[in-house]
């Protein structure tokens, strides 16, 4: 089910950015007016998603820092996974700042947006995911702590 939807929507998608192009090329406008709209709306789409970057750059940011803070208490097999789980988002933090810096000296291209875009998504929805996991925040002392069943 979940496949056929995406698949509905990437089509949807696609088809709404064919009309909007035939939309632009077979308007009654002049070709430098038909440049210059599809030059701003190409502009506003980077800026829209630089914004999105960045916002998923300082939420990724902010998880790591609870990760950090979570790892601190945990027991060692936990510390060893949630020390994982951060390098990974570490590097995908680290390809969003490298593709913020590319933006502001104009050498990103759209598709290496959007690919950030989507690799620092999947890194925050797996910090979620594990920060979010109770058994991560079971430290090794409570299993010390529990009492043996008396046997009569």
């Amino acid at each position: 089910m979940r496949k056929s939807t995406e698949r509905l929507a990437v089509g949807a998608t696609i088809a709404a950015a064919v009309g909007y192009v035939a939309g632009i090329l077979t308007a009654p406008k002049s070709g430098k007016e038909t440049r210059a709209e599809i030059q701003r709306n190409a502009s506003k789409a980077r800026t829209e998603a630089e914004h999105q970057l960045k916002s998923l750059h300082s939420e990724l940011n902010n998880l790591i820092n609870d990760g950090k803070d979570q790892a601190n208490k945990a027991n060692t097999k936990v510390k060893k996974e949630l020390a994982e789980v951060l390098a990974k988002a570490h590097i995908a933090k680290d390809k969003a700042r490298e593709m913020l810096s590319a933006i502001h000296e104009g050498d990103a291209e759209d598709r290496d947006l959007q690919k950030a875009i989507t690799e620092v998504n999947k890194a925050i929805k797996h910090l979620k995911k594990y920060l979010n996991n109770p058994t991560a925040e079971k430290p090794e002392a409570s299993k010390a702590t529990k009492k043996p069943a008396d046997k009569k």
